[in-house]
């Protein structure tokens, strides 16, 4: 009998690179060495390669989420769309799932406990106890960082460490949002901000992976990605009013409104539209989280609510089964990033390309 092979074993650096950011509230980040953790208990050391660039991370970075309990502080890393391979386990880690050079993961939702009422429902999103990539837990735009080993996600073989790491929030997030939406196959559903990150991939998943019928809405510039991506209908949002665009929702739809509206832009106008779209018994689904101060959604009066069934859903990133179910969709090519890769030395420049609208899919940076 064979004799079982050594187990693999990687060169550890003692100092890494990271990129801080170093004056939260405006738009700079900074490359610094820092010390090469050791994994605890229960975690691993992973020497990430790739990690998305999310518009979540830039309103972490200016402090522009009123809704966060903490301002950022300097020196926080940033990230949450992490992939690398397992270098080092830490104690108890070895009989685990993950082990030494497998490629893994690192999501927005860093840790979930797996124990309070919400994660007993599957809801990792809102677990009670969570701990956030890039926001008072060290994200992934850093060349190594620990993670623990029973909630990073496996990649598969299939698929590119670059293609892999937008699946780990802009992939689950808006798979689960489509799936919370109860729109059905043959359905129509709008995808509000349809050529950005989010949005372009909401729509080759409910157009491929999901057979739903999408109308995309962005700036009229996005169109031809919108529609590579499988969008029956695109309406450039800079030729319509609020009455106008609706109409033209409802003429697309035969006349009775979309049955979901999935708004992946952080706009509050988005949202003020959005209820005009539906169909009766439609569903709207929050997903993008405008900045500055909090506004209710517009139109949101309970007789229409009423009247018309509607119902208005949060969605806050998916669970462990969603992330493998999205990831296993684009290993098999049903589902493919619109991405360009940017070295670290660039992310600055690439949040001020995203702040100004001007980003086209995603950017994923390269940290090797």
């Amino acid at each position: 009998m064979a004799a079982a092979a050594p187990p693999q074993t990687f060169d550890i650096p003692k100092q890494y690179k990271a990129i801080i950011y170093d004056k939260p509230g405006t738009i700079s980040t900074k490359i610094e060495m820092l010390d090469t953790p050791e994994p605890g208990a229960g975690e691993v050391l992973v020497r990430l390669t790739h990690s998305g660039v999310c518009h979540s991370d830039m309103g972490v970075m200016e402090n522009t989420w009123r809704g966060l309990p903490y301002p950022t502080q300097a020196g926080q890393v940033g990230g949450h769309e992490g992939v690398g391979v397992v270098h080092k386990l830490g104690p108890g880690s070895e009989a685990g799932r993950v082990k030494v050079g497998d490629r893994v993961g690192i999501k927005w939702i860093a840790y979930a406990c797996g124990a309070c009422p919400a994660c007993l429902e599957g809801r990792d999103g809102v677990c009670f106890n969570q701990k956030i990539s890039g926001y008072y837990y060290p994200g992934t735009f850093q060349q190594y960082a620990l993670a623990p080993a029973n909630y990073v996600t496996p990649i598969p073989d299939a698929l590119s460490s670059q293609d892999a790491a937008p699946m780990l929030c802009a992939g689950v997030t808006t798979y689960s949002a489509l799936r919370k939406s109860g729109a059905q196959s043959g359905q129509w559903v709008v995808i509000a901000g349809a050529g950005g990150g989010l949005g372009h991939l909401a729509t080759q998943i409910g157009s491929r992976g999901m057979a739903l019928r999408i109308i995309g809405i962005d700036h009229g510039s996005k169109e031809d990605l919108v529609k590579s991506c499988g969008a029956e209908v695109f309406l450039d949002i800079t030729k319509y009013d609020d009455k106008t665009i609706a109409e033209a929702v409802k003429n697309a739809t035969g006349g009775l409104g979309a049955s979901a509206v999935i708004v992946c832009t952080a706009s509050n106008k988005a949202y003020a539209q959005a209820l005009d779209f539906l169909r009766f018994g439609g569903c709207l689904v929050c997903v993008g989280m405008p900045e500055g101060d909090s506004q209710p959604i517009a139109k949101s009066f309970p007789a229409a609510m009423v009247a018309r069934e509607y119902s208005i859903k949060g969605s806050a990133v998916g669970n462990q089964r969603e992330a493998l179910e999205v990831l296993d969709m684009a290993a098999r090519g049903i589902v493919k990033t619109h991405l360009r890769t940017e070295k670290m030395e660039k992310l600055t420049e690439v949040f001020q390309e995203m702040s100004e609208g001007k980003m086209k899919g995603r950017v994923v940076l390269d940290l090797q």
